[in-house]
């Protein structure tokens, strides 16, 4: 018999009472050494994997920047990925609660529509997903530290993942240079409690030389897993992507 989760109707109001008592028994923040590494790409291919292994699964973006209008629809790449790789299928606005139109920075694509970035929004939309879901994957934006306000003050998506409280998997893209973004990132993901969960090598750049020696220096200074390597793909898919995963080490740990 399928989970009725799975075909949950599409106009079920936010306020709904949940499918499930408990919370996504597995979820995780998925961070990156930069922007355009591929964080999308292995959140999607994360899905997949964990499809395969027959859990309810779904992915979020916690702000998306760089939208276009479909049949009265504002319509992110990103968020279209997650959207199709998740089994549980939701109202089109809980995969995102921030979809901007200019592919900017989060916060000042935001101001320019008027739009205030509320951290609790999104710890809200996540909240309302995990009693729905066996896996959760919150996809950040950019990398690790980008400001959700122009105030000095205001929080970032480092604080973003401190109050959502989620294990971390960093997002690796190799090309020269690497091995320090991936040092740095973990270094600012532990300084603040975080559990980094495991971390994945996305061969972005098809040029770059000693590939195996840079992912051996990082896996021998990162306190986590290397979930896979996911190689240069000419045309890049998740399905394709989950294939280089292992997922074991995250769906068989036990949350805090």
């Amino acid at each position: 018999m399928a989970d009725p989760r799975l075909v949950a109707p599409l106009d079920m109001p936010i306020d709904m009472p949940a499918a499930r008592a408990t919370p996504a028994r597995h979820a995780f923040f998925v961070t990156g050494t930069d922007t355009e590494i591929g964080k999308t790409l292995v959140s999607s291919a994360l899905l997949h994997a964990a499809s395969r292994r027959g859990l309810v699964c779904a992915g979020l973006k916690s702000v998306a920047a760089g939208a276009s209008e479909h049949n009265g629809r504002v319509v992110n790449d990103d968020v279209e990925q997650l959207h199709q790789a998740s089994n549980l299928k939701l109202p089109d606005d809980w995969y995102c609660p921030y979809v901007l139109k200019d592919a900017t920075a989060p916060h000042i694509a935001a101001a320019a529509e008027g739009i205030a970035l509320d951290c609790s929004v999104i710890r809200a939309g996540y909240a309302r997903v995990a009693a729905r879901a066996d896996l959760v994957i919150v996809e950040g934006v950019g990398g690790f530290r980008v400001p959700l306000g122009a105030d000095a003050n205001a929080p970032d998506t480092a604080d973003l993942a401190r109050q959502l409280g989620l294990p971390v998997i960093l997002v690796v893209g190799l090309r020269l240079g690497c091995i320090n973004h991936a040092l740095l990132t973990a270094e600012a993901i532990m300084a603040r409690g975080l559990t980094l969960a495991g971390w994945v090598a996305n061969h972005v750049d098809p040029e770059m030389r000693h590939v195996a020696a840079n992912i051996d220096t990082i896996a021998a200074r990162l306190p986590a897993p290397l979930l896979g390597r996911v190689p240069h793909l000419p045309h890049p898919d998740a399905a394709t992507a989950s294939g280089y995963l292992d997922i074991g080490p995250l769906v068989d740990m036990t949350r805090p």
